[in-house]
């Protein structure tokens, strides 16, 4: 980058990616200022589309924080009071831009028509599978004009935990007790913190108290006027006795083991819940890119990130789940990973649900939008 702004000239640069430490994005700041430019950050003001219909938004402080399923929860109680809800994704494309320009995704079939990569499939299949449409692509203007066609509400399901595209109603932000902290230290997860209007204090049933006494600090010292909605993250397997004294392998959403940190996912409670024998250590088996994967993120430990941006990478998942000597495979991951590779050996999926606790509620919070 210095090298390009000083060969070209260049005056300014703009930071447009997401769900990085404040340190990381300083350090770059302080890259291009070395190097004579300016550097900007373009805030909500100036990026928000203003829609015809009521918007509320869904985002987060980190990537995993359980935004989809509060997301999904809040289209299912909307459509039961009679309400056409309106899906719209953050962007994910990562084929041929131009074909993506406005994307609808009415049914599975959908998915495979317009090549989508498992991280697509993961935001986009669980609204599918409850009979629900939802929106991406990369025209967010155009994208709006038919969502605002097919439906009364538009939602933002946020990704990577930017701030929204559209000016919001409703500001819902989702925090993760689990990564206590985060919420201050990384951009432009605490931009949604300090805005948020309603936050939702997740996966209490697997989190420490200490730690959520750290979040409800943090909430206090720098948006005491945000309503709070606390819930659970309960995990469900079909067959739940198929884990019970396995050795088994874990897959778990690939974004949220890789630049969200997280240590562990919904496949990994399971085999704890359950009472598997032994999470094994995948590494002695992965193959192709699955490698540079775990070279670039060596915080994944034993886990198996659902790897698939392109069909080499969902190759390379492949082969290293059939070569394990396990027992059982674990699916941690939101789709049907079934779908995608075929395995050689047994394999159970884990689902997961927000479940609130008490009142205020999404349906508390949802009130107005009932009218």
């Amino acid at each position: 980058m210095p090298d390009l702004i000083r060969t070209h000239g260049v005056t300014r640069v703009v930071f447009a990616y997401s769900d990085v430490s404040h340190e990381y994005v300083m350090h770059r700041a302080c890259l291009t200022m070395a190097a004579g430019a300016d550097f900007w950050l373009l805030g909500p003001g100036q990026t928000m589309l203003k829609s015809r219909k009521p918007v509320i938004s869904v985002c987060a402080v980190r990537t995993g924080c359980g935004k989809s399923q509060t997301s999904q929860k809040i289209v299912k109680i909307l459509r039961e009071r009679g309400k056409s809800v309106a899906a719209v994704r953050h962007p994910m494309p990562y084929g041929n831009l131009t074909q993506q320009k406005v994307q609808r995704f009415g049914h599975l079939d959908d998915l495979a028509q317009q090549h989508c990569t498992i991280e697509e499939m993961e935001e986009y299949e669980p609204y599918l599978e409850m009979g629900a449409s939802i929106f991406a692509g990369l025209d967010y203007g155009a994208i709006l004009e038919r969502a605002e066609a097919d439906a009364d509400i538009i939602l933002w399901d946020g990704g990577n935990n930017d701030f929204p595209f559209y000016v919001p109603d409703l500001e819902i932000v989702v925090v993760d007790p689990h990564r206590a902290g985060h919420e201050l230290a990384y951009f432009p997860g605490e931009v949604n913190f300090r805005r948020a209007q309603v936050i939702v204090i997740n996966k209490l049933d697997t989190a420490r108290p200490e730690d959520v006494k750290t979040l409800e600090t943090h909430i206090a010292a720098v948006n005491p006027s945000a309503l709070i909605v606390r819930a659970l993250s309960p995990v469900r397997v079909l067959q739940p006795e198929s884990i019970r004294g396995k050795r088994v392998i874990v897959v778990e959403d690939g974004p949220t083991l890789t630049h969200g940190e997280m240590k562990f996912g919904a496949g990994t409670v399971a085999a704890r819940q359950y009472g598997a024998r032994e999470i094994l250590d995948p590494r002695p088996w992965i193959a192709g890119s699955l490698k540079d994967t775990f070279k670039k993120y060596p915080g994944i430990g034993r886990l198996i990130p659902a790897m698939g941006y392109s069909p080499e990478q969902v190759r390379d998942l492949e082969l290293t789940l059939n070569a394990s000597d396990c027992d059982l495979i674990i699916i941690g991951t939101p789709i049907d990973l079934t779908r995608v590779v075929r395995l050689n050996k047994p394999s159970v999926r884990v689902k997961y649900t927000l479940e609130e606790i008490g009142e205020p509620n999404l349906e508390t919070v949802l009130q107005p939008f009932m009218k």
